[in-house]
């Protein structure tokens, strides 16, 4: 549940920014009108840091980061490629289909292209960047501690 409303606030950072800067939503203007791939990204990278802190501060905080420094670097390296996938998603609505719009925009962005990067960025996530230790077959074997 945490690493959904960490989620939820990275996105509705991603999803004002992407639409403020590809289609003045709030700002009156669209200073990326034309590259709404670019305006995406540079959206996703502020939601990016602010998910970074929220999944370690909060949602993962129980969790070590393997290698601290390597796990900061994973986790925004394993960011950018699972970010792919929405971007793909509006570049394929974009270029491919001719669709430019808010609805459609969003629709392929922030609807299927989310989705579908949230489902890959959870499983990426909890397996390369915020682990659990090994728990080996002798302690499981054993039981729980006498006591």
């Amino acid at each position: 549940m945490r690493f959904l409303a960490v989620g939820g606030l990275a996105t509705l950072v991603s999803l004002l920014g992407f639409n403020a800067l590809a289609h003045g939503l709030l700002i009156h203007r669209a200073p990326m009108r034309d590259q709404p791939v670019l305006a995406y990204v540079a959206a996703n990278v502020v939601a990016g840091l602010v998910a970074y802190l929220g999944l370690r501060l909060w949602a993962f905080s129980h969790r070590d980061v393997s290698g601290p420094g390597a796990g900061v670097m994973r986790f925004f390296a394993l960011g950018a490629v699972t970010m792919l996938i929405p971007t793909a998603c509006l570049a394929v609505s974009r270029y491919v289909l001719g669709l430019s719009g808010i609805w459609a925009d969003n629709v392929s962005a922030n609807v299927v292209g989310l989705a579908l990067g949230t489902a890959t960025r959870f499983w990426v996530f909890r397996r390369y960047v915020f682990v659990t230790e090994p728990v080996s077959l002798e302690h499981h074997a054993a039981g729980p501690p006498a006591g």
